[in-house]
C-alpha cells in the first residue's frame, strides 16, 4: 500500500446543535458553494444535508442535520430521529453552539445525546458567531458547555467571516479515521438538484415572509427539465397549512411571489451553474406535517428504528 493510501483519513462529520446556531452556514462555507438553506427562521433546515470536502491527505462527508428541539408534530418527530441517527452514524460530532447567546434548554437537549457512550467520544464543541460575542460570554459558555460535556475541545468560530475555521477543519480531520476517499473528488453532495433547487426556492420564500408562515411552509419540485438549447425549467409548488397563508405568500398582485421568484432563480442559477426558468404556484394542504405519505413524498424519510 502507498505511503498516502496509509495515511489518507476519511469519514463522516456530522454538524449538531440547536436551531439557529450557524450549522448550514458552516456547511456551505466549508464545501465553497450554496447546498443548504439559510436563514434566520428557526428550523429551517429540515432534512440532513450533505456536503462532500475532499483534500489531498482527507475526505470529510459533512453532514448538516435539523436543530435539535423538542418536537411537537410529525415532522418534528422526522426531523428528531434525523439529528439522532447523525450522531450515531458520525465519526466525528462538531457541537455547534451559538456564543452570543446563553446555553438554551434545546442547547442541553444536545449535550444528553452526546453524552452516550460510544458517542461522546467523538464530539468536539464549537462556538459560533464569535463575532457578536465578548470574550467574557465566551468564556462563560465555554465553562458551561464543558460541565454539560466533560472533556470535549472548545474551539472558537465565525462561520460568516471563516474565522478559526481552518483550525476547527484540522481538528475534525484529524480525528478521522484511516481509509480511502468514500466519494469521487469532484463530487459535492448527495443531494439531487431537485432537492437543492426546493431548498433555494424555500430559503427565498423565509426571506420574505412574516412569522407565521414559516413553519408551516413546504416545497414540491414538480417538473424539472433541461431545454435543448434553452433554460432549464422548474415548475414548483409552494406548499402551506393554513388559506389565510395563501394570500400572504403570493402578495399584492402577486408581487410577493414575484419576489421570491426572482431571489430564487439568482441563487438556483448561482448554485447550478446555468439559465433558469422558474414556474411557482402556491397550493394549500391543511395539516401536512402531521401527513406521513406527503412527508415521504417531500423528501422525508421515515425514522429509523433505534
Amino acid at each position: 500500500m502507498a505511503e498516502e493510501t496509509r495515511t489518507y483519513r476519511s469519514g463522516v462529520v456530522a454538524l449538531v446543535g440547536r436551531p439557529n446556531v450557524g450549522k448550514s452556514t458552516l456547511l456551505n462555507l466549508l464545501v465553497g458553494q450554496k447546498l443548504a438553506a439559510v436563514s434566520p427562521r428557526p428550523q429551517t433546515t429540515r432534512v440532513r444535508q450533505v456536503g462532500i470536502l475532499t483534500l489531498p491527505t482527507a475526505q470529510a462527508v459533512l453532514v448538516d442535520t435539523p436543530g435539535f428541539h423538542f418536537p411537537r408534530d410529525r415532522l418534528g418527530e422526522f426531523m428528531a430521529r434525523a439529528a439522532q441517527q447523525a450522531l450515531e452514524d458520525a465519526d466525528v460530532i462538531l457541537w455547534i453552539l451559538d456564543a452570543s447567546r446563553p446555553a438554551q434548554a434545546e442547547d442541553r437537549l444536545v449535550a444528553e445525546r452526546l453524552g452516550a457512550p460510544g458517542v461522546r467520544e467523538k464530539a468536539l464543541v464549537v462556538l459560533n458567531k464569535t463575532d457578536l460575542a465578548p470574550p467574557a460570554n465566551r468564556q462563560r459558555l465555554a465553562g458551561e458547555a464543558r460541565r454539560l460535556l466533560a472533556e470535549a475541545p472548545v474551539l472558537e468560530i465565525c462561520a460568516t467571516s471563516g474565522q478559526g475555521v481552518p483550525e476547527l477543519l484540522a481538528a475534525a480531520l484529524g480525528r478521522l479515521p484511516l481509509g480511502q476517499a468514500l466519494y469521487p473528488e469532484d463530487q459535492v453532495t448527495e443531494a439531487s438538484e431537485r432537492e437543492i433547487v426546493a431548498e433555494l426556492i424555500r430559503e427565498a420564500a423565509l426571506y420574505h415572509l412574516r412569522e407565521e408562515v414559516p413553519y408551516g411552509l413546504a416545497v414540491q419540485v414538480d417538473q424539472f427539465r433541461e431545454r435543448p438549447q434553452g433554460k432549464t425549467f422548474v415548475a414548483a409548488t409552494l406548499i402551506v397549512e393554513k388559506e389565510s397563508h395563501k394570500p400572504i405568500l403570493i402578495g399584492k398582485g402577486g408581487q410577493r411571489l414575484k419576489q421570491i421568484g426572482i431571489r430564487a432563480r439568482r441563487e438556483i442559477e448561482s448554485a447550478l451553474g446555468r439559465d433558469l426558468f422558474l414556474s411557482m404556484r402556491v397550493k394549500v394542504y391543511p395539516h401536512w406535517r402531521e401527513k406521513e405519505g406527503l412527508l415521504r413524498r417531500l423528501g422525508f424519510r421515515a425514522p429509523r428504528p433505534s
